[in-house]
């Protein structure tokens, strides 16, 4: 009996007399772990060290199924026990879990149904167990005998998410510990496997986190490879399983050649060439992002053919068709039901306002701002007036009538966060400037270290550096003190997009109904810890010697003066707008992030610890990026349609990656120090102190880098204890070498790359990329509905400059300022593009994994102290956010606690389905 419950193991605590953990097989009883028992691998450590890890560890891990143990198991240890030296043969159960779509089309159904068939005469799942140890026989590994998946006719017409199958194996007493397991799908029709487990081995369960989709033979002939969750470095790879993570790279690398399938699983690199269609015209051509002329990084690979007019243009797929990404990258279903609700929502919202501009002669700017209010209470149907005749001549008659019947919210934009508060807030000068500290893009303000502000574009071309800004402009705002004294203390802040903004502003200015100026606007910091803004310059290109190329506008002391001075924060939003979407938003979070995804996925193995670490934090990324190149940013889409660069947003885009982006000062506290924001302190929690105390992204984000730089450390510490480990390490060399040289390669030769050759270096890569994935990009994404839904907060285009005493349309303006301002915002149908679309992009799909969270919690890792270390991340997440919401509720924090003023919830780290405006994802998964 004890040499049986040694082979055996089992699941659940037994003290024996030594004090050491050990299992027992009870806990299998019908094939159903109990909810009050533990499912671990059977280290043999003394009980006292593991009780808290596992009191932990059992609530993740319940409802996994396990396999009961079975008799031929315990008759072979009894034959074993007779005779020690003769192999004997005895079962093993697996357990797959296989996740279902729960809506099935006609064709699906039907391919079910067949499958099911076909899997009673031998078309069917099949599997092969590996080990880690070589046959000393076949020199390659040992391997079982093939096992075919039980009950799946049965099971097919199952309506469950999740359905379990299992499969008995053979192997031999000497089989050795479990490495990897094949499969191979002999079906018509791909099946998603979340996991496996396998019960009977005296050295416990042994789990497969798979998460992938298993494609049909006749389209990917061949076995799918599946590791255990135990991880291994390269260099202790065991015997068995070399070859093996050689091959899954290989595979997953493919051979840079042809067009790729949608069921592929081939992740490769390429340039920005599919953003254009040239051959639907001239004015559709988009210029190829990535190379020399235009640097930037590179996108996920498709292969497909060039198009007709232009060699070096990619064809592009147009929706509703699919654009490729890997198969395991793809949406699940849940996620694309929510995106393709937002779709919809979007398409009706942009169908009315078009159908409204073609039957009707009034122009279509808003009248009033009760035209905007009603888009929230009346919503776009009513307000319209549109009759049931007019609805039935629309494309989608039965759709939009569905709607209508069951539903008219669809039909009306949810009242943005901004106006929930203080519906006037968006007028006050301290709610400007607070956004800018707590808004949806609080990571541009700087400190003001010269005045006035120089450029440092190239005088020859775009005229004098020197601004136009003067110490009369400022002075008599900066409560006494000289603008000097200001400088030394701290006291001046400032928001300049001059640089960025001026070399396109001649092409952007000579476009349709678009108007810019390249905005700098200097803002003082109060005794009470606000920020006032005291001046704001207005550029344009300077075109001759005598040319009015730049204006300062300041705090208003009349009428008139205050309508000037809301247009020029109109123009200031409109800049910030279009910097924080095109440069902090997607290109330093979505796109700079890609590179660094597809190397994983071609350079360490699933079985490798850091691409454990990192796996919830590349999820869905490449994906909404794709969606993104077919839907938001190539020509003539949402982005260049919404936001005043217009065709030249992607080249601001690309201008800033190659005159601003830096990895290495992407991390939190290297960005703040850049900015100025922040000076090095060796006695502060972060190490850094904050010139603006009361800074709400500053603040919480320096709680939650903290916390995975620490979760980080201990990660990479526990797997490279020794220096010479990383600097050895072929695959995570590979990885890291691969994403700068390749992945940003026109860039590759700055020297402000992080080398990777100790513990620190590591360390700091990984805590950057995480944050970026993670907590950054959820602060520039999830605010923009709840601050931009309301299209005067922060308009994405204006139309108009603002008129001086000589200009036409000056007299225009003084008989009607509200009219002149509402003329210059978006127009109703611009208004409403965007509205759509930013609500979409601040929801959080219902299956939202988000930091601290993980899926398969007790299973991702077959390293128990990795699991440990893992909790305890995820408890201080929780507690970060009590701190959060403590925070908020501190009225001496006035940038985020008062009358009307908004709790800076954007790195609060949970949240519900949703536009809630709070929530950190894993990872950039919208």
């Amino acid at each position: 009996m004890a040499l049986t419950k040694e082979i055996m193991g089992g699941s659940i605590f037994e003290r024996s007399s030594s004090s050491k953990v050990l299992l027992n097989q009870s806990a299998f009883a019908g094939n159903k772990l109990r909810s009050n028992q533990l499912f671990v691998n059977p280290i043999s450590l003394p009980l006292q060290r593991r009780r808290v890890h596992l009191i932990r560890k059992a609530g993740a891990v319940r409802g996994i199924p396990v396999a009961a143990i079975s008799e031929d198991l315990v008759k072979a240890a009894a034959a074993s026990a007779l005779s020690a030296e003769k192999a004997v043969k005895f079962k093993v159960r697996a357990v797959l879990t296989v996740r279902k779509n729960i809506k099935e089309d006609f064709k699906e159904k039907i391919v079910n149904r067949l499958d099911a068939i076909t899997d009673k005469i031998g078309r069917n799942v099949v599997l092969e167990l590996i080990s880690t140890e070589v046959d000393p026989r076949t020199k390659g590994p040992k391997k079982s005998k093939e096992a075919v998946l039980k009950d799946w006719s049965k099971k097919s017409n199952v309506k469950e998410e999740r359905v379990h199958y299992t499969a008995d194996f053979t192997v031999d007493s000497n089989f050795g510990v479990p490495g990897a397991i094949t499969v191979t799908n002999k079906h018509q029709k791909e099946f998603f496997l979340e996991t496996i487990t396998i019960e009977g081995f005296a050295s416990g369960p042994v789990h497969f986190h798979c998460n992938s989709w298993v494609q049909s033979n006749k389209d990917h002939p061949g076995k799918r490879i599946f590791f255990t969750n135990q991880p291994y470095l390269p260099s202790e790879t065991p015997a068995g399983l070399r070859a093996l993570r050689e091959k899954e790279l290989k595979d997953l690398r493919g051979d840079g050649k042809g067009e790729r399938k949608l069921s592929d699983r081939i992740y490769d690199f390429d340039v920005y060439n599919d953003l254009g269609n040239p051959d639907k015209g001239s004015e559709f051509a988009r210029p190829t992002l990535g190379g020399q002329q235009r640097p930037y990084p590179r996108r996920c690979r498709t292969g497909r053919s060039p198009t007709d007019t232009d060699m070096h243009a990619e064809s592009r797929v147009e929706k509703p068709l699919p654009m490729y990404v890997p198969r395991d990258e793809q949406f699940e279903e849940s996620k694309m039901d929510a995106f393709s609700a937002g779709r919809l929502r979007g398409l009706l919202h942009n169908l009315i306002p078009s159908l409204k501009a073609t039957i009707s002669a009034v122009n279509h700017d808003f009248n009033g701002f009760s035209d905007i209010d009603s888009l929230y209470s009346e919503g776009l149907l009513l307000n319209l007036g549109l009759q049931d005749g007019i609805l039935k001549k629309l494309p989608l008659p039965r759709v939009v009538s569905r709607i209508q019947e069951s539903s008219q919210g669809l039909l009306r934009y949810d009242i943005p966060k901004i106006l929930s508060k203080d519906r006037f807030a968006w007028l006050r000068d301290d709610e400007f400037a607070r956004q800018a500290l707590a808004g949806v893009n609080p990571v541009t303000i700087e400190k003001l270290q010269v005045f006035p502000p120089v450029s440092k574009l190239d005088p020859e071309i775009y005229g004098p550096q020197e601004s136009a800004l003067k110490e009369e402009h400022i002075i008599g705002q900066l409560n006494g003190m000289t603008v000097r004294q200001a400088l030394e203390e701290n006291k001046l802040y400032i928001v300049d997009y001059h640089d960025i903004y001026l070399p396109f502003l001649d092409k952007i200015n000579a476009l349709d109904g678009r108007k810019a100026y390249a905005t700098r606007t200097i803002f003082f910091l109060t005794p009470v810890g606000t920020l006032k803004p005291i001046a704001i310059e207005l550029s344009l290109p300077q075109s001759g010697p005598s040319s009015r190329s730049k204006r300062v506008v300041t705090s208003p002391a009349d009428a008139t003066s205050n309508w000037v001075w809301q247009l020029a924060k109109a123009h200031v939003c409109s800049n910030d707008a279009g910097v924080h979407q095109l440069v902090n938003h997607w290109l330093r979070t979505h796109a700079c992030i890609e590179p660094f995804i597809l190397a994983a996925h071609r350079q360490l193995s699933a079985m490798h610890p850091i691409y454990k670490l990192l796996d919830p934090h590349m999820r869905y990324t490449l994906e909404i990026n794709a969606q993104a190149r077919q839907n938001l940013i190539n020509a003539d889409a949402v982005i260049e349609s919404c936001f005043t660069p217009g065709r030249y947003c992607m080249e601001i885009s690309a201008a800033a990656y190659k005159n601003f982006w830096r990895f290495d000062k992407e991390s939190l506290p290297a960005d703040l120090i850049r900015r100025g924001i922040a000076i090095p302190d060796p006695t502060q929690p972060h190490g850094l102190k904050l010139l603006i105390e009361d800074y709400p992204y500053a603040t919480d984000g320096l709680l939650i880098w903290s916390a995975i730089e620490n979760w980080v450390r201990t990660y990479v510490n526990h797997y490279y204890p020794n220096p010479s480990q990383i600097r050895n390490d072929i695959e995570l060399q590979s990885w890291y070498s691969e994403s700068v040289n390749v992945g940003h390669a026109d860039l590759r030769q700055e020297n402000w790359w992080p080398k990777l050759t100790n513990g620190d270096d590591l360390v700091h890569v990984l805590t950057t990329i995480i944050w970026l994935a993670s907590a950054q990009h959820a602060a520039l994404n999830f605010g923009q509905y709840p601050y931009g839904g309301y299209v005067p907060n922060r308009p994405p285009l204006m139309r108009r400059l603002i008129p001086e005493e000589n200009d036409p349309e000056y007299e225009n303006f003084l008989s009607d300022p509200q009219k002149y301002f509402l003329s210059a915002l978006p127009s109703l149908l611009q208004a409403t593009k965007y509205m759509a679309v930013v609500d979409t992009l601040s929801t959080h799909s219902p299956d939202e994994e988000y930091l601290g969270e993980r899926q398969q919690p007790g299973i991702w890792s077959g390293d128990s102290e990795i699991t440990e270390a893992f909790y305890e991340f995820s408890a201080e997440i929780r507690q970060i956010e009590k701190e959060i919401d403590k925070r908020n509720d501190d009225p001496s924090r006035r940038n985020r606690c008062g009358a009307g003023v908004l709790p800076y919830e954007l790195l609060a780290p949970s949240s519900d389905p949703g536009v809630t405006c709070r929530g950190v994802p894993n990872s950039v998964s919208i």
